[in-house]
C-alpha cells in the first residue's frame, strides 16, 4: 500500500496523515473547508487543530473527494462518527474497487447501534476483509509531536492487517495486528464514555481511588458487552482496551475527559458543549452504546449514568450517588 487518502483534517486525521507520510506512504488529506486545505498546502500547518506543529512537506490536502481518492490503495476515515454515513454515501462511488478502508473513528452510530466498520461495510458495500480499524492509546497531539506510542491495526484478514501495519509503521508509531475488529472498536467507543465519568470525578475533586475504580469497572463494562458481541476477551487487556482507556481517562489532552471534568466542576451541559471546540464522541455515543447494551441484556451502570447526565438532566454528583448506592455484587457477574 503506497498511496493513501485520509478523510478528515481534524487533529487525529492530520496526525495520522503525518504518520503515513513518515512511514513512506504517499498521503493526501481531504478537508471540507477550502481555507484550511489551502493553509495545509501552503504553510504545512494545521493551526486550527495542531497549532505549532510543522506538517511534512509531502503531506498534501484537497477539498475534492474525487481528487483525494484517485488511484489510492488505502482510504482512511477520521470524521465524527455520527456524520460518517451521510458523508460516505457521497464518497463511496469514488472509492477504488481494491482499496482497503480504515476507520480511525471511535463511536457507535445512533439509531442503528452499528460500529464504524459496520457502517463502512454497509454504505460502501464492501466485504468484511476490506475494512479495518486503528485503535489504541493514540492522543493526536502527542503523535503529531512524534512522541512514541503503540496501536492496534484490526482486520479480519490478517494479511491485510499486516499490509496496513507496514503502511503506518514508523520509529515513533508502533502498530500491532489483531483480527478482533469487534473488540478493538468496542474498546475505543466505550472508553470515551468512561472517560467522561472519570473527568466528572476529577472535576468534583475526587482522588485517584475513585478514578481508578471507575476505570476498572468501566473496563468490566466493555468486557461484558464484548463477550456478548463475540469479541476476544484478551483484546480488552491490550492496547485497544486497557491502553486506550487509561490514556483517555487520565490525559488532559483527552476531549472526553475534559468534557466530563467541566461538568464535574459545575458547568451546565449546554455551557460545556458550547466551550468544546472538537467533538467529544462519548457525548452522543453514550446513548447508542446504552441502546446496544440493552438490546443484548448487558448491564452497564457507568454508561447508564453518563447517558443520564448527557440526556436526562442528571447532575454529576447524583450520578456518583447512584453508582455508589447500587446493590452489592461479586466483582465478576453477568456476561463474561
Amino acid at each position: 500500500m503506497t498511496r493513501a487518502a485520509v478523510f478528515g483534517t481534524g487533529s487525529w486525521g492530520t496526525a495520522f496523515g503525518m504518520v503515513l507520510c513518515d512511514a513512506g506512504t504517499d498521503t493526501i488529506l481531504w478537508g471540507r473547508r477550502p481555507e484550511l486545505v489551502e493553509t495545509i498546502n501552503t504553510s504545512h500547518a494545521n493551526p486550527d487543530y495542531l497549532a505549532g506543529v510543522e506538517l511534512p512537506a509531502r503531506l498534501r490536502a484537497t477539498s475534492d473527494p474525487a481528487a483525494a481518492l484517485d488511484g489510492v490503495d488505502l482510504v482512511v476515515f477520521a470524521v465524527p462518527s455520527q456524520t460518517l454515513r451521510e458523508n460516505l454515501m457521497r464518497w463511496a462511488p469514488l472509492i477504488p474497487s481494491t482499496a482497503a478502508l480504515v476507520s480511525l473513528m471511535k463511536g457507535v452510530e445512533l439509531g442503528t447501534c452499528r460500529r464504524m466498520s459496520e457502517v463502512i461495510r454497509e454504505v460502501a458495500d464492501v466485504a468484511e476483509d476490506r475494512v479495518a480499524a486503528v485503535s489504541g492509546p493514540n492522543l493526536a497531539r502527542e503523535i503529531a509531536e512524534r512522541q512514541p506510542t503503540a496501536t492496534v491495526v484490526a482486520c479480519t484478514d490478517e494479511e491485510r492487517a499486516r499490509q496496513l501495519q507496514a503502511a503506518c509503521h514508523t520509529g515513533y508509531f508502533r502498530p500491532y495486528t489483531n483480527t478482533d475488529i469487534v473488540g478493538c472498536e468496542l474498546g475505543g467507543a466505550v472508553k470515551n464514555v468512561i472517560a467522561i465519568a472519570v473527568g466528572m470525578a476529577a472535576g468534583m475533586g475526587l482522588g485517584d481511588n475513585a478514578r481508578a475504580s471507575l476505570i476498572t469497572r468501566g473496563l468490566a463494562e466493555i468486557a461484558r458487552l464484548g463477550a456478548v458481541l463475540g469479541a476476544d476477551q484478551h483484546t480488552f487487556a491490550g492496547l485497544a482496551g486497557l491502553g486506550d482507556l487509561v490514556a483517555t481517562c487520565y490525559s488532559p489532552l483527552s476531549r472526553n475527559r475534559t468534557f466530563g471534568e467541566n461538568l464535574g466542576r459545575g458547568m451546565k451541559l449546554a455551557e460545556v458543549i458550547s466551550a468544546t471546540r472538537q467533538v467529544a464522541e462519548g457525548v452522543k455515543s453514550s446513548e447508542s452504546i446504552l441502546d446496544l447494551a440493552r438490546k443484548n441484556d448487558v448491564e452497564m451502570p457507568i454508561t447508564e449514568v453518563v447517558n443520564a447526565v448527557m440526556h436526562d438532566g442528571l447532575t454529576s454528583r447524583d450520578a456518583l450517588q447512584l453508582l455508589m448506592t447500587r446493590s452489592a455484587k461479586p466483582e465478576r457477574y453477568g456476561h463474561g
